[in-house]
């Protein structure tokens, strides 16, 4: 273990950002570079021989916290990469992206401020990539058998990798231009710049794992025909199919979902674009949807230049402690303050929207909205709060229904889905169609960046075990498992 003092004599510390007035002016990242690692050793003191980590049960990767904590205490920064690659394929990005379960459900978090996982997690490894630690690992030998995965977001990489390192041959299929799904065009530049993404393909190539960009299984190529090309796939598409708001003026010039908006900003990073064909440069931004894909659009308005930014949610304002009926270890819904937060706009909460009003051109000008309560557990309008907001820009940030039906993947494979329209799968992740599996949201819903790595790695073994009748690769979670909440 750590300092067994550790917990005792220093107080909790966390990243340091950039001035709100320098980052907004630019695309990077907003933490100060650097600023971690003269004090992550100290950190990860933190860390107590708390006897049962229930951090492990938080994170449904089953991160071996403690011991790259005590290895990270002790800066011998080979031995905790490697602890930490032992369960995550790219703690680079989980490190960065995810709202970490683990410190909810972090031992000393009971009655003092958690442990700081994530920013440890972070350190360790970009301390790795520093020091050159980060090698590729091809298979020793090759089985012969080949898989096709579709989707190249966080699971479907998670996927390839493992299978790739256990030697078959695996082609990822991406419909977009560019490698990475929803960490590439969905995440801001500033929440993760896409170097990140990029070594990590290049560590995947020399491995032996093959990609082919602009290809969408279902229009581009048929689902069956691929399935006879391979002797398996793994579908992790996503669930990509936006929730919209069927209210009068939806149709107005102006109003568009978070990922028509998101994709488009960070294309100007990637060199398509001088500027964004959706801007809010000099406009009112109203965004509706109160979480991450919500400040995802907050912060990208504030640095295209936005007159005012205005974030509407319809749950009631969270509290910043946890509630009685959300105890330790439980992921907690707490009032969060995101760096896209610190850098300006106005959040309101318990609000509805009622219609949007446009000008004589069909732009959208104006939101119309009404304060809303729970009664009895139903949604209701409070009569009399009515009022108006300006609204140039408009972004639909209120999550996901399901995994796209439109491009004939579902139907070409024939695939059966549950009861919530997610493609169904056995214990093995395997769906209805021998030998074509699915990882991700594609089977499990919007979820969280963590569960897309462990639904690959997971998914990963029922390949193999399909493959070659018995496998080595972990499995940290089950299709039915989800997240320890209330």
């Amino acid at each position: 273990m750590a300092d067994p003092k550790g917990f005792l004599n220093h107080g909790r510390e966390v990243a340091k950002t950039r001035p709100v007035g320098e980052r907004v002016r630019d695309w990077n990242e907003v933490y100060v570079p650097g600023s971690l690692l003269p004090i992550i050793s100290q950190q990860a003191s933190r860390c107590m021989d708390c006897g049962i980590p229930f951090c492990h049960n938080g994170c449904p990767l089953g991160n071996l916290i403690p011991e790259w904590n005590d290895y990270a205490y002790r800066e011998d920064w080979q031995a905790a990469q490697e602890r930490l690659h032992a369960t995550n394929n790219f703690p680079e990005f989980t490190g960065r992206l995810c709202p970490a379960p683990c410190e909810s459900a972090c031992v000393l978090g009971i009655n003092q401020p958690a442990v700081t996982i994530k920013n440890v997690e972070v350190s360790i490894i970009d301390k790795a990539w520093e020091t050159g630690d980060v090698a590729p690992q091809a298979p020793e030998r090759l089985s012969g058998k080949t898989v096709a995965v579709i989707g190249s977001g966080p699971a479907g990489l998670a996927a390839a990798q493992q299978l790739t390192r256990a030697g078959h041959t695996v082609a990822v299929y991406e419909r977009a231009d560019r490698i990475g799904g929803l960490l590439r065009y969905g995440i801001p530049e500033f929440k993760m710049e896409k170097r990140h993404i990029n070594r990590r393909i290049e560590q995947m190539r020399a491995e032996g794992t093959k990609f082919r960009t602009g290809v969408e299984i279902g229009r581009d190529i048929d689902a069956m025909k691929l399935r006879k090309r391979y002797d398996a796939v793994v579908i992790a598409a996503g669930a990509t199919i936006s929730r919209d708001l069927p209210v009068p003026g939806r149709d107005l010039n102006g109003i568009h979902f978070a990922m028509e908006y998101l994709p488009l900003a960070n294309k100007v990073q990637e060199g398509d674009f001088v500027a964004p064909p959706i801007t809010a440069e000099g406009k009112h931004v109203v965004v509706i949807g109160g979480g991450d894909t919500g400040a995802d659009c907050v912060g990208t308005a504030h640095r295209q230049g936005a007159a005012s930014v205005t974030q509407l949610e319809i749950m009631p304002k969270p509290g910043e402690d946890r509630a009685p009926h959300q105890p330790w270890p439980t992921f907690p819904m707490l009032y969060k303050v995101t760096s896209a937060h610190e850098e300006g706009g106005e959040r309101v909460y318990s609000v509805s929207t009622t219609h949007f009003e446009g000008d004589e051109d069909g732009n959208v000008q104006f939101l119309h909205l009404v304060e809303v309560e729970f009664i009895d557990g139903k949604l209701t309008q409070k009569p009399g709060t009515e009022r108006k907001i300006p609204a140039q820009l408009v972004t639909l940030a209120m999550g996901f229904t399901g995994t796209d039906r439109e491009n004939g993947l579902v139907d070409q494979f024939a695939l059966e889905l549950d009861e919530r329209g997610n493609i169904a799968r056995d214990a093995d992740f395997q769906t209805n169609v021998p030998g074509v599996f699915v990882a991700g949201d594609a089977g499990r819903g919007q979820s969280l960046i963590v569960w897309a790595i462990a639904e690959g790695r997971s998914a990963a073994r029922g390949v193999d075990r399909f493959l070659t009748g018995a496998s080595d690769l972990p499995a940290p979670i089950r299709p039915t498992d989800r997240a320890l909440t209330v």
